[in-house]
This record gives structure tokens, sequence and C-alpha cells, in this order.
């Protein structure tokens, strides 16, 4: 029987996020922990999980558009962490901000993903061998690294959300960089197209169910490619190139913007 590892899913209760957990839950050596916003939507997600697949899920209220409370839920995190699946987004079609003026989709969708990881770091070293994987998108382009919150651009949420998860994969790489000589390993995927609240968001539809979209994430939170790999980007289960992260200056660049957007 394998250790038991603990697996965080960020955006649990959204059709992806709850399919990514589901189908990590059905392996009895995985414990996973639902992070979530929504208390009422995580205990009905939770129960449905667990009744799906006889196996104990938690869950822990953490606002991902809200960075102290990522940095508190960690200090506060006393137990290993083995797998950290970055899933959590946000598309309003007006733009929004969060409490500390950035706007939502750039901090849940991006500084959400940056905080989750850096705040979790020691404990993601401190595990024999950990695992980070950030659902991207094939959706992505257009970010402007000097307006990456629609001060000047007219804000459009499509256009927000390609940025983001632009970003997304460029962060994938520059935390593999970060983590490398420790056994952590950091991977960006496109998870599916399904039909959710994100996508009706943005005015698609989707053709795949929610466990079609949740394969590759699982693939790679799971089976060997995701220590076999760090710093890559995966469609369908193949890795695919990323101009995106190939571009060091700029993935540097945004590294410290969001650094320091934290700070």
């Amino acid at each position: 029987m394998p250790d038991l590892q603990f697996v965080f899913v960020t955006g649990a209760t959204g059709a992806i996020g709850k399919a990514i957990a589901a189908n990590i839950a059905k392996h009895r050596h995985y414990h996973v922990m639902l992070i979530v916003r929504d208390e009422e939507k995580a205990i009905r997600t939770a129960d449905e999980i667990k009744d799906e697949t006889g196996n104990r899920v938690e869950y822990a209220i953490v606002d991902l558009a809200d960075h102290r409370q990522i940095y508190e839920f960690a200090r506060s995190w006393k137990k290993p962490l083995d797998v950290l699946i970055n899933n959590a987004a946000a598309s309003p079609r007006q733009r929004k901000e969060n409490k500390y003026g950035i706007e939502l989709q750039f901090a849940t969708n991006v500084l959400g993903y940056f905080a989750m990881m850096d705040a979790f770091s020691d404990h993601l070293i401190r595990s024999t061998q950990s695992r980070i994987v950030n659902v991207a998108s094939y959706w992505a382009g257009g970010l402007d690294l000097s307006d990456l919150q629609f001060m000047t651009r007219k804000y459009d949420n499509d256009a927000a959300y390609r940025q983001s998860k632009q970003a997304d994969r460029m962060l994938s790489r520059a935390f593999a960089d970060r983590f490398m000589g420790h056994s952590v390993f950091v991977n960006a995927c496109h998870p599916g197209d399904v039909n959710s609240r994100l996508s009706n968001d943005l005015g698609f539809g989707g053709f795949e169910t929610p466990d079609q979209g949740a394969e590759t994430p699982v693939w790679l939170a799971t089976g060997p490619a995701g220590i076999e790999n760090t710093g890559k980007y995966f469609e369908h289960k193949r890795e695919t190139i990323c101009q995106f992260s190939q571009d060091k200056d700029s993935v540097t660049k945004l590294y410290h913007i969001c650094a320091d957007m934290l700070t």
C-alpha cells in the first residue's frame, strides 16, 4: 500500500475541479482537500465525492483572490503536501477588483496560483516527491506586462482570461526553475473543453464531459509524467511547446511583478 498523499485542488466546486478531485479520490492512498471559498458548495461537493468514491474528502475555506488568506492557510497547515492542483478561475464579464484593488481575474487566476505555490513551497519541498499541476489553457495570449490589470486597456473578460492563462503557463516555468534541485515538479496543462460557468461567462459552451476535461490534470497529478517532466505544458496528455514560457525575460519579469504585488 503506497503512503498516504495529501492533494489540494483549488476551485474544486466547479465542473472541472470537482471532476479532478473525484477522480483522484477514487484512489485510497490520496487524501483530497478541496480549497474553495463557498462553504455550502464545499460541503455538498465533499459529500458527493465521498458517496461516489468511498474516500474521505475534506475542505478548507480560502478565497483564492485574497493572497493573505492563502498565506494564513499555509501557516496553519501542519501536514505534508504532495500534490497541488491550481484550478480556481474567475472570468467576470465586468471589470471587478478584490478588496486590495487588484483586478479580479488577475488576482484569482494568476496571483492565486502564484501565492499557492509560494506559500506552500516549504511543504512541497519537505515531501519526498511532490508535484504542482497548473490548470491553464490553450486559449492563451495577449499578455501585456505594462497593463496586467486593464487599467489603460478597455476591459474584456475574454482578453483578461487569455492573458491570465498565458501567465499561468509562464509562472509554471518560473516555479519549475525556482524548485530546481528539489523534488518538486511543476507542469501546466489545458484541461479540456467543458461546458461550465466559466466557459459560459466567456461566451462558450463545451463538448467534453467534466471527466474528460479532468483527464490531463489527473494524469499529471497521479501518473509518472508529472514527475518525469517539469516546466512543461501539456494538451490531451501530450507535451506541447509553449512559446510563452520560452521567453525567459518576460517570464522573469512576470514573476517579479507578481511577487511585488503580494508583498
